[in-house]
């Protein structure tokens, strides 16, 4: 059958697919919480989630390297991908493999229209559904909690050495405005562009998240004695993995406004 990804790219594929690669982590875990994890038959290294569950899978490389090869000798029927965590060269020379469906997700409403075409695409339209009704409810129990709140800058380190932040048109950023924090680097001209720690001083609260870079209290000790504002750790994951990971942070969320 024909199917479009979120980049509008038309493939074809028999349906529903039964062998599964999936290269990216946070939609390793969606297809997983959607009951289709016998038939992922290869993930990343960087697939951690759900605990313990690539250990019996074949690893195939990370998000930006892969072995081509491993992934051929699985047969998949379809290849998961996205269009911020791999390349438009990875896509190119996986699509000699098998088709390959690609996401394309910058804010909530993006992440539901995912669930609701991988539903689609694997015949588990219910799951899909559900998961998204939930989401949708939690989001809108979240902006209840955050009505009397206040605004609050912040600025969102993704990185050390260089400074890097997230700035507009990403899901983080999306992210930030849920809790009605206003992101000091969204009007830059990159989307996560490099800064000066001068530049952090701007911010109400410097946010230090434990990925991509794995920022640790000392860093937040370190960076509030230079800055003189508020500095906290915050759970990356979170913040910047979509898919089904986006029901479980709201809990999360709530401890960051005592």
């Amino acid at each position: 059958m024909h199917y479009k990804d979120q980049l509008h790219r038309e493939l074809f594929v028999e349906s529903p697919p039964k062998r599964i690669v999936s290269l990216v982590p946070s939609q390793t875990e969606l297809l997983v919480d959607l009951g289709l994890a016998s038939s992922i038959v290869g993930l990343t290294k960087f697939c951690v989630h759900p605990i313990g569950f690539k250990e019996s899978k074949t690893i195939v490389g990370g998000t930006k390297q892969v072995h081509y090869d491993t992934i051929e000798s699985l047969n998949p029927d379809i290849i998961i991908c996205n269009k911020e965590e791999n390349t438009k060269e990875m896509v190119l020379e996986l699509e000699k493999i098998a088709p390959v469906w690609v996401s394309d997700v910058y804010t909530v409403e993006d992440n539901l229209q995912l669930i609701e075409m991988l539903g689609e695409l694997f015949a588990v339209t219910k799951s899909a559904e559900q998961l998204s009704q939930k989401i949708e409810m939690a989001c809108g129990e979240f902006k209840v909690f955050m009505e009397d709140k206040a605004r609050k800058n912040v600025a969102y380190v993704i990185w050390k050495n260089p400074y890097m932040v997230a700035g507009q048109n990403t899901f983080i950023d999306s992210i930030l405005q849920l809790h009605r924090f206003d992101n000091i680097f969204k009007n830059h001209d990159s989307r996560y562009p490099e800064v000066s720690e001068d530049e952090l001083k701007n911010a109400d609260a410097v946010f230090l998240s434990t990925e991509p870079f794995p920022f640790k209290e000392e860093d937040v000790l370190a960076l509030k004695n230079a800055l003189g504002v508020q500095v906290r750790l915050v759970d990356g994951e979170y913040f910047s993995w979509y898919g089904s990971r986006v029901l479980k942070a709201f809990p999360y969320f709530k401890t960051l406004h005592p």
